[in-house]
């Protein structure tokens, strides 16, 4: 029955898209106008009205300041990080500090957390569903870039609350990717899934065995995706209407702002045409106030010529995955392209050059993560499911090492990178010092062998602990990742038997009071 079903959404960077299996069959949901995809951006109008999705994409040009995209590039992030510093020098829109360093959007005098924008987006996905299926919709597999570390997942939860859906399943883009490919086809292969979207790069290597796909190794890049290649056009163009008017403009915001968009159209010409031009009209105005507009055109042989280190860059995270998995790009049987960066022949060329094969794209590839994810929604979903086929069985890994902070600074691994999830693992540590009654774990997530190099996740103490020698009191760490990739730390005092547990959920920095805010703008 169509109440029954649990929605498939692809929260992306640029664009999101909403699926699920309604009588047997998958759907990709169109919105009112007959559009299967949307844009992931939200738009706060002056009258305190706020247009998500292709709407708000009609508002960026005429009002930069208020329209906030590629939130998902920020979510559970810290302000001071490389990322968020980046992000602020190339957005329109403002980012600012929050409480306890947590970056905010502030439009129209407001303040906003990143899970809400997500939020937003996730609910306008949940409305499309709900408009196609005629009945209310609460419960939802969403999709997240394999990379992301657990308080970026954490953060996705809790934009899906806020949209009032239940997340039953947070699923790794790939690994959604490959099931739709996968599923029902009967193969019996190793699939690389090379996903390259709007905002985030990864690449995941699975074997497929009929229904079971088993995740081998991932790797990837949350900050390298289909708006570097905007940017770089749009760096041309600022360039170019220097030389033909004597003036910069890359402190004007809507003219940057015009000029990504029409970088976004150039390159999506420049994927069916050999050359392409575009003519601005009145794009700035110079010290007299009088228009200046901008003629520009670009061909393909530039374009890749200008951008090809973009491409390249993803190869040396594949080169990762591959020696994580202990195999050569030979021992793959095929190479499935996802995501819509994955339409421009560049990155076709040179992604079939590095693989040695041509590589798959006979499913949209835009469309394939939400097809993927609502098919392990109706699998979550049995009532639904039984009607399709037989069950598929994910087997996930962990994206990054999990460990604590050792005495001396350094990060001691309990969890090492591409793990299958679920797992468990328990380590045993003992007091460092004289009389100590107290344990103080912090929880990191990366691959450096120093701490402060790597995300802090959260910390947990142990205390009333009885009062020995340097050593003599041992505690028993032990680490969970559920099948979310989400992790659950319990710390235990092996001889009185006493145990501390947290889910690691330090919410990004944000207080109950925050996210009880956020809950209660968001109804």
């Amino acid at each position: 029955m169509a109440e029954d079903v649990i929605i498939g959404i692809d929260l992306g960077t640029t664009n999101s898209c909403v699926s699920g299996v309604v009588d047997g069959q998958i759907r990709v949901f169109a919105d009112e106008n007959g559009d299967r995809i949307q844009a992931s951006m939200v738009s706060f109008l002056e009258d305190g009205s706020v247009l998500v999705g292709n709407e708000a994409r009609k508002e960026q040009v005429k009002d930069p300041r208020n329209t906030v995209y590629s939130a998902k590039r920020l979510i559970g992030r810290h302000f001071d990080s490389r990322v968020v510093q980046a992000a602020r020098q190339q957005v329109p829109f403002e980012v600012v500090r929050g409480r306890n360093d947590v970056p905010l959007i502030e439009a129209r005098g407001e303040q906003y957390g990143l899970p809400e924008i997500s939020g937003m987006v996730l609910r306008r996905m949940r409305d499309i569903a709900e408009y196609n299926l005629g009945r209310p919709v609460s419960r939802a597999v969403v999709t997240v870039p394999a990379n992301f570390n657990d308080t970026q997942r954490q953060m996705t939860k809790l934009a899906g609350g806020l949209a009032g859906l239940d997340v039953v399943r947070v699923v790794n883009e790939p690994t959604a990717a490959a099931l739709a490919y996968g599923y029902g086809r009967h193969l019996s292969a190793r699939v690389a899934v090379y996903d390259f979207g709007g905002g985030t790069f990864d690449i995941t290597l699975l074997e497929v065995q009929r229904n079971v796909f088993e995740v081998l190794s991932t790797a990837g890049d949350s900050y390298l995706g289909g708006d570097d290649f905007d940017n770089r056009l749009a760096k041309y163009m600022l360039l170019g209407f220097q030389q033909q008017h004597g003036f910069p403009i890359e402190h004007d915001t809507v003219a940057v702002s015009r000029l990504k968009q029409v970088a976004e159209r150039l390159k999506c010409e420049l994927s069916e045409r050999d050359r392409s031009a575009v003519s601005i009209r009145e794009l700035a105005r110079d010290a007299h106030g009088r228009p200046c507009d901008l003629t520009f055109q670009v061909d393909r042989e530039a374009f890749n010529l200008r951008c090809k280190d973009i491409v390249q860059r993803t190869f040396s995270i594949c080169d990762e995955a591959l020696r994580d998995a202990g195999l050569k790009a030979a021992d793959l049987d095929a190479v499935v392209l996802v995501g819509g960066s994955t339409r421009i022949p560049l990155v076709r060329d040179m992604v079939s050059g590095y693989f040695g094969r041509p590589a798959m794209s006979d499913i949209n590839p835009v469309e394939v993560v939400a097809i993927g994810a609502a098919i392990q929604g109706a699998a979550l979903n049995q009532e639904v499911f039984s009607e399709v086929t037989q069950t598929p069985l994910l087997i996930d890994v962990t994206p990054m090492s999990l460990g604590v902070r050792t005495v001396q600074g350094y990060f001691e691994k309990l969890i090492e990178r591409n793990t299958s999830i679920p797992c468990e693992e328990t380590r045993t540590f003992t007091t460092a010092q004289d009389a100590q009654t107290a344990v103080r774990l912090q929880i990191y997530q990366g691959e450096s062998n120093v701490v402060d190099e790597n995300v802090k996740l959260g910390e947990l103490e142990l205390y009333d602990l009885r009062p020995a020698g340097r050593g003599e009191v041992e505690i028993e760490v032990t680490f969970e990742v559920d099948t979310n990739g989400i992790i659950v730390v319990t710390a235990r005092d092996r001889e009185t038997g006493m145990e501390q547990g947290t889910r690691i959920k330090v919410s990004a920095g944000y207080s109950e009071e925050e996210v009880a805010e956020m809950m209660r703008r968001s109804q």
